[in-house]
This record gives C-alpha cells, structure tokens and sequence, in this order.
C-alpha cells in the first residue's frame, strides 16, 4: 500500500528528528524543495558577487604577499559558487535558469557585497567582518538536514576560516601601524561593522521563513541567536586592538553577552530591493562576464555536440 502524503511528511520529520541527512533521491516536501533552493542559489549567488568588492584591489595589492593571498581567496569564493550551484541543481534547479535569475536582478544576494571597497584596510575589514559573520551561519549550515548542502559547506567553512584570519592578521598589523593606517583601518570597520551586523539577517519575529526552516532542520538557530553569537566574538577582538565600534548602544550585559543599539533596518531593506550604493555596479559586472563568456559556453557545446556525433558514427 502506497504512503500518503501525511505518512511520508512525518517519516520525513521522524528521520530528521534522528538527525539523518536526506539525500537527493528522498521523499521531501516541495517546500523544503523550495526553500533549499532559495537558500542555497542566494548563497551561492552571494559568493560569485562576492568576488567582485575584494577583486577589484588585486592590481593594486601594497605587496606580492598580498596579491598572493587575495587572489587565493577570490579563486575560493569563485569554487564555493561552484559547490553551491552544484548542490542546488541536486533538488531540480538548473545552472541556467539560476543564472538568469541573477542577471535579471530577479534572484537575491547578501546585501553586504553592495558596499564599495575604498581602501586597501577595506579588505581586512570584509576578511574579518564579512567572512566572520559568514561563517557563523555557514557553520550552523554543515549540520544542515539536506546532505549536498551540508557536505558543501563543510569544505566552505575550512576554506573561510583561513579568510577569517587573514582579515585578523591585517587588522592586527593596521593596529601596530601608523597614526594614519589605524585611521584608515578604523573608518573601515566604521563602514563594514552594521553591514557585517545586517547581513546575517533581520530579526527573528521578522523572518517569516526561520520556523519552517528550523523544523525541518535548514538551520539550527534564529538570525538573533547567530548575530549575538558574531558580536560576542568580534566586539571584544575589535576593542583589545584599540579600535571603536559604530554603535553608541553596544554594551556588555550581566550575562557576559554584548548587546547591540538599535539596527537600522529600512537601509537594510533599501539595499535588498536594489537601492544600495553598489547595486547597479555588481549586476552590471556579473551581467557583462556573462556575455563576455559566451564564446566560451558556445564552444563547449560546439564541441560537446561534434563529439556525440562522432561517438553515434562511430
């Protein structure tokens, strides 16, 4: 006797309650579908975008070390897209459609890489700040019930970590520097600190997606816990350096945890409808890569299609 959808909904729950992961191949609900592949394609849109605020610094690194290392580090964002995009195709979503999504400007991408890098400080700030704030999701996300995504991020969460010090090494050297390259540092963090913040996502009574996303085991704790989780980290790190944080609220409660002032949320939203100070810069870049790589899916296909048709000749 066939299962009824209610009897596969709650073999579903039941496995995820014994923390199995669900592999491609499972029974699933469409909206689980749905979601992780909202989730996943953003994310992965998130780091191909996100090659774009660090990469324009390559020719004008201060040294070869840091060229070196910059470039390592946008060739990973460019390989994390790779993972991603690969993990979401696993529930049905195809690589093309995902990218005209992104084109178009119909698919979202974190907010935070609509932001201008102006300095050279500017990219510690993004290593410590930005990558920092990343990894506390991504790590929640390699416990993820979908087993693509949580393999994915595994290897992600390894190659971000190094991201993450990278940053705190610079940031470190600036504080040892000169008057003039702790002030350039500070107006880095000044500038990155609340997109840092906001990036994680808005406030749990907020976030209409978070309990469905819980229950299924997409993640494992709220936007709020997440963001209390990277200022506990970071406020202290920041403040043994000797630099100040943008936020006049920000205090030390009796539990030991930093709490935050109040978070500008309409600018946030501002940036996520398209209205950001980058918006228009980053599609245009990711949309003129895209046509300047036509010939290249062109070729390939030329080339796949010759071949078949060797092989059935032959």
């Amino acid at each position: 006797m066939s299962q009824t959808d209610e009897e596969k909904l709650a073999e579903f729950e039941a496995r995820i309650a014994r923390g199995e992961k669900i592999e491609p191949g499972d029974w699933m609900p469409d909206e689980y579908r749905r979601q992780l592949i909202r989730m996943i394609s953003q994310h992965a849109h998130s780091e191909v975008v996100g090659m774009l605020p660090e990469g324009a610094w390559i020719t004008r690194a201060p040294n070869l070390r840091r060229k070196m290392v910059l470039l390592a580090k946008v060739q990973d964002e460019a390989g994390h897209g790779q993972y991603l995009y690969h993990a979401a195709e696993t529930l049905g979503a195809t690589r093309e459609q995902m990218l005209a999504d992104l084109l178009s400007g119909k698919a979202k991408y974190s907010s935070v890489f609509n932001y201008p890098t102006l300095t050279w400080a500017d990219n510690a700030a993004i290593g410590l700040l930005v990558d920092g704030a990343a990894i506390k999701n991504q790590t929640m996300l390699a416990h993820c019930s979908y087993g693509p995504y949580s393999r994915a991020m595994v290897r992600i969460c390894i190659e971000e970590g190094f991201h993450k010090k990278q940053g705190l090494e610079m940031i470190i050297r600036y504080a040892q520097g000169t008057p003039v390259q702790r002030e350039m540092m500070q107006d880095a963090i000044n500038r990155w600190w609340w997109p840092s913040v906001k990036m994680i996502g808005p406030h749990d009574s907020d976030s209409p997606n978070t309990p469905v996303l819980k229950r299924w085991g997409v993640k494992t704790k709220t936007n709020d816990e997440v963001r209390q989780e990277f200022i506990n980290e970071m406020a202290p790190i920041l403040l043994e350096l000797g630099y100040t944080l943008p936020d006049p609220g920000l205090h030390q409660d009796e539990n030991g945890d930093w709490r935050h002032g109040p978070i500008d949320w309409d600018e946030f939203w501002q940036v996520v409808r398209g209205n950001g100070p980058c918006n228009k810069e980053r599609l245009a870049a990711r949309q003129k890569a895209h046509e300047d790589g036509l010939w290249v899916r062109e070729a390939v296909a030329a080339y796949a299609e010759k071949r078949q048709s060797v092989m059935a000749e032959g």
